[in-house]
């Protein structure tokens, strides 16, 4: 079976098209700058070069269409039509507490999906702007949603609910939701697998390291908490993004600044975290690492304050567990980054980690950085949350009763 993942944005659309029985992909690439000038999809074979093409993209229905015609050229093409394409699997951020699993995408899953957009606005109207693009022009074939929320909601509420008044949760479903779940069940499965142990027996913390970063408790195969809240805001310093704040300080800078609270959250998301403490030198831990070396104090500092801010919410996860038996590195910092990964583990020796310098030098691979008969075992694991989302596809198609899924 072939599987068109999509994963889209608010001017962006990325893609693979994934063969589910050798789990190879076939094709990707992304379409940037949809509905903006200088709009171009670069598609790249599997085996073969990148081809940018510059071409006009008013909206994602456009882009869907470029996708179909990359993906089918004679040159650059992996299928001979579209009828190759067997179903379609859509990464959705916001499931709310709607959605605890992957979804059929029927008319009533779209309505309920659209009712989170106000948890999400950023990126759920974008993500049903792609499915409803998709089904425009493959009307008939089955499509998948996976949610970034859904792995979390095996959460007690003793770790999802803020300590405000009940009547915000009741009313408006103010709670801490999570995200990067896909990447979450995928890391911590694979774990198991290369631990050679069930994953019911298990307790890891998967730390999700990229621009946006997330830390998770996996109890027994179960996320039983995780750093993000109620929006991707909440939790570690990320590449842009400030992470957990006394939340007086929103108002505080408002007002001495003469902005708004919006503005103030703008900031927050956009301006903060690495990039802000940095005074400005980069979001990108590569230039960060470069600027250090070369002696600007702010930009150690932000790699600093990074990985002990990793470190405590590894240790607290451990008491979350009452334990942890592995602790994985993922992602693009987690498993690019030997600095950061080399800081965060000043924090968490004395769980007997034993991290092999040597072998925390390895970029990009799945690796055991944990000397044998450590007590607690540090890997790094690339993520493959389009591989995730296709496998949940393909599982949700199999089960059949495909054909009305869009009555």
């Amino acid at each position: 079976m072939n599987v068109l993942v999509i994963n889209c944005g608010s001017s962006s659309l990325k893609y693979q098209l994934i063969n589910s029985d050798s789990e190879e992909v076939l094709a990707k690439g992304l379409c940037e700058r949809i509905g903006i000038d200088g709009s171009a999809i670069v598609h790249q074979p599997a085996g073969g070069e990148k081809v940018k093409s510059e071409t006009d993209m008013p909206n994602h229905t456009k882009a869907v269409q470029l996708v179909i015609e990359k993906l089918t050229d004679p040159q650059v093409g992996v299928i001979a039509s579209l009828d190759e394409i067997d179903a379609v699997g859509h990464r959705i951020v916001h499931g709310g507490e709607k959605f605890a699993t992957s979804v059929v995408l029927t008319k009533e899953v779209l309505e309920a999906i659209e009712q989170c957009n106000d948890l999400a606005p950023l990126h759920n109207p974008a993500n049903l702007i792609g499915i409803n693009s998709c089904r425009e022009i493959m009307p008939n074939v089955p499509m998948v949603g996976v949610f970034d929320t859904a792995f979390h909601q095996t959460m007690p509420k003793k770790a999802y609910l803020y300590g405000l008044p009940l009547e915000y949760y009741e009313k408006y479903k103010v709670r801490r939701y999570g995200f990067h779940g896909t990447s979450h069940d995928f890391v911590s499965k694979r774990a198991a697998e290369l631990l050679g142990r069930d994953i019911k027996d298990l307790k890891i913390i998967v730390c999700h390291l990229g621009n946006g970063a997330s830390v998770s408790a996996v109890q027994y195969g179960k996320s039983v908490d995780t750093s993000m809240g109620l929006t991707p805001l909440e939790g570690l310093i990320m590449g842009t993004r400030s992470g957990d704040l006394d939340p007086a300080i929103v108002t505080f800078i408002a007002q001495k600044e003469g902005i708004s609270a919006e503005e103030v959250i703008g900031i927050c998301n956009k301006k903060s975290g690495v990039l802000g403490l940095s005074g400005g030198v980069s979001s990108d831990f590569r230039d960060l690492g470069e600027a250090a070396q070369a002696g600007n104090e702010a930009a150690q500092t932000a790699l600093e304050t990074y990985g002990y801010r990793v470190g405590k919410y590894i240790g607290a996860y451990v008491a979350a567990m009452n334990g942890v038996d592995a602790i994985v590195f993922t992602a693009g910092v987690g498993e690019n980054n030997a600095q950061a990964r080399a800081e965060i583990g000043k924090y968490i020796g004395y769980l007997g980690t034993n991290i092999d310098p040597e072998k925390n030098k390895l970029r990009g691979e799945e690796v055991i950085l944990s000397d044998e008969g450590a007590k607690v075992t540090v890997m790094v694991i690339p993520t493959n949350e389009e591989l995730a989302i296709a496998r949940e596809t393909v599982r949700l198609v199999q089960q059949g009763n495909m054909c009305c899924a869009y009555a």
